[in-house]
């Protein structure tokens, strides 16, 4: 009996400890997650459903992470893996709708939000989505009705109304959707998407004056969306605004260099300007884009005739009349080309032909272009040579929408605005902010890997970019490398510094749990080790910052998070680095006067600490102190930092 017992003993401390492993590993695989480190979390997932396939978790945050690395297939059969073993879960039918959105398969997202609104009906974004995909799908019918049923429930969501008025407008019913857009606009004015819609309205309805101004009001409030200041210089160019509308092409080229229309608008622009030069290199774009865009290719023929260029000139003329052998236009420029180049022979064949064609059917030589005729606009699917000089309009005006529930950033529940610039980390990664002047050094550190010989270096990062498969799998190596060495050793106080080395390559590869472990037991060692501390109290401060967004509990942990920062900084007072990281939480706890003093401090000690001035610039905005915050993001901005030149973008106009 005793020996069963044993036996069954074993077998329950056995399960438990796997069941704990798995429980660390997926823990690290999300704090993965959270960091945006896409590759590193997956490799954490795979091992987790390897070892457990029947848990749901780990197929749903692959998914995740598969969805934020635009792999939508495979995001989307993570999720079928998912919902098969837990079909309660509302935000995995969420995740599996944006996938099949991306993927344009509205009919299976619409079912997908069917599913997710029972188990969360309250949820306006899953009513939102599913609405956007019944107008996809072109089922306005259902549209109209779920629109319905959200106006009463949601009577001061302007969205919705805003979407109402496109599914009227789908409809040919203009004035009902002006009616839903005015009640959009009187309670959300400051929607840019619901004056992108007007503006479409008013360019419909050639109201270019109006479009404009409504195009502005959507640029003051999205500047980054690249199809307003297409149409924007749409409107200007049919109010004789060339400049402004050369200004506004230029711009969406600027936010989306491989813009078709702006292109293709912005050389037809210039050609009416006399840019030729530079309008040859726009139809340059657009035909390499588009090697058999027959418009662009007659549009830079004229423009090298032009210029001189006639052999240029001769080429792309040929290209067009071998597609369209009866153009004769084409035939009459190149034949002018051939006399110019001397060569009368060739020219005489197109003048023949042009003679016979005008003889055998009676047509004149094309007329030339009115004003009016100029400010005629073709459609991009309309292939008519006549038309060559025409700027160019999409097919179909559409509105970008932005679905509510985007996973990428959302799921990981991080506010972009504002974030400060993260902490300084010991790594086997080196320094990459982009400084390249920089170098990020302390003498505890250099005599730390004078020690270890030829041995892999451990360096000072800060935001080190994400991992590559190749990396990922050649830090599970090293970690896997120093366990063996650290349960081969004889002595491992004299080997202690395994410890650290397995501690730092856990840090890399966001196993801060883990990471802590080896910290802890390399103190129980060395109670004198600066690096030891400092590193410990990174990694719960990064442990903290996941833990939080799940919804934990923290306080007493960034206490002992704080206490080891303090005792890295009594043992090395002259580390920079340490008092900056203390001066993250501290600026995290909203203790701004602390950070700055830390901040300042770490400055004093290194003056050259780009993401110092950063933090220490945001900590002094958010205490009341613009002028002097503007002044560090400066000089973040001119130590290499450039993100600090939108903020200071953004808070000069407040």
């Amino acid at each position: 009996m005793r020996h069963r017992l044993l036996i069954i003993g074993l077998f329950v401390v056995q399960t438990l400890s796997a069941q704990y492993n798995i429980d660390r590993v997926l823990t690290a695989g999300r704090s993965a997650l959270y960091y945006e480190d896409y590759v590193l979390s997956m490799q954490y997932f795979n091992q987790v459903i390897s070892a457990k396939p029947y848990l749901y978790e780990p197929w749903y945050f692959r998914a995740i992470a598969k969805y934020n690395l635009d792999d939508y297939v495979g995001a989307e059969s993570d999720c079928n893996e998912a919902i098969a073993l837990n079909p309660y879960i509302s935000s995995m039918y969420d995740l599996r709708g944006i996938c099949r959105i991306r993927q344009k398969k509205f009919k299976e997202a619409s079912a997908d939000y069917d599913c997710a609104i029972i188990y969360d009906p309250t949820n306006q974004g899953l009513w939102f989505n599913r609405a956007l995909c019944r107008i996809q799908d072109k089922d306005y019918e259902k549209a109209n009705i779920e629109l319905d049923s959200m106006m009463n429930r949601w009577k001061t969501n302007a969205k919705i109304y805003q979407l109402k008025c496109e599914v009227c407008l789908l409809e040919k019913d203009t004035v009902r959707g002006a009616k839903y857009l005015d009640q959009a606009l009187e309670i959300d004015p400051y929607d840019g998407e619901a004056w992108a819609v007007r503006a479409m309205m008013s360019m419909n309805e050639r109201k270019w004056k109006d479009a404009d101004q409504q195009l502005s009001k959507a640029i003051h409030l999205k500047p980054t969306v690249v199809s307003y200041y297409v149409n924007r210089a749409m409107t200007r160019y049919n109010i004789n605004n060339l400049r402004g509308s050369l200004a506004d092409y230029d711009k969406a080229l600027e936010l989306d260099p491989n813009n078709f229309l702006a292109h293709y608008n912005r050389g037809q622009l210039r050609v009416q300007v006399g840019d030729d030069n530079r309008a040859i290199s726009d139809f340059d774009f657009i035909i390499k884009m588009e090697p058999n865009n027959v418009m662009a290719i007659f549009n830079r023929a004229l423009l090298l005739d032009r210029t001189g260029d006639l052999h240029g000139a001769i080429r792309d003329y040929s290209t067009v009349i071998e597609e369209f052998p009866n153009f004769w236009t084409g035939l009459q420029y190149r034949a002018r080309c051939y006399r110019r180049l001397g060569m009368t022979a060739k020219a005489e064949m197109d003048e023949f032909r042009i003679l016979k064609a005008q003889m055998d059917k009676h047509l004149g030589i094309q007329p030339r272009w009115s004003k009016n005729k100029q400010k005629e606009v073709r459609k991009k699917s309309d292939i008519n040579l006549e038309k060559y000089s025409q700027l160019v309009e999409e097919d179909e005006q559409t509105v970008d929408h932005e679905y509510a529930s985007a996973y990428r950033g959302k799921v990981q529940n991080r506010k972009v605005d504002d974030e400060q610039m993260p902490m300084f980390i010991l790594s086997y990664r080196q320094y990459s902010n982009g400084v390249k002047s920089y170098v990020a050094f302390d003498e505890q550190v250099e005599a730390f890997n004078s020690k270890l010989g030829q041995k892999q270096r451990i360096n000072i990062t800060c935001n080190p970019k994400t991992l590559s498969m190749e990396e990922t799998q050649m830090y599970f190596k090293i970690v896997d490398q120093l366990s063996v060495d650290i349960q081969g050793s004889k002595d491992l106080n004299k080997d202690k510094h395994l410890l650290l080395q397995r501690a730092v390559a856990y840090t890399v590869t966001q196993n801060f749990d883990d990471a802590i472990n080896d910290l802890t037991a390399y103190l129980q060692i060395d109670s004198l080790s600066s690096l030891a501390y400092w590193q410990r109290a990174a990694c719960q401060s990064m442990m903290n910052e996941f833990s939080a967004s799940q919804g934990m509990d923290t306080r007493l942990k960034a206490v002992r998070t704080l206490a080891d920062f303090d005792a890295a900084l009594a043992l090395n007072p002259r580390n920079p680095y340490i008092y900056y990281d203390r001066g993250n939480v501290y600026s995290q706890q909203k203790d701004y006067v602390k950070a700055i003093d830390d901040y300042s401090k770490a400055l004093e000690l290194d003056p050259n600490i780009a993401e110092a001035y950063y933090n220490r610039g945001l900590a002094r905005i958010h205490a009341g102190n613009k002028d002097e915050g503007i002044e560090d993001l400066s000089k973040a901005g001119e130590l290499g930092l450039y993100e600090a030149y939108g903020i200071i973008k953004r808070y000069r106009g407040k």
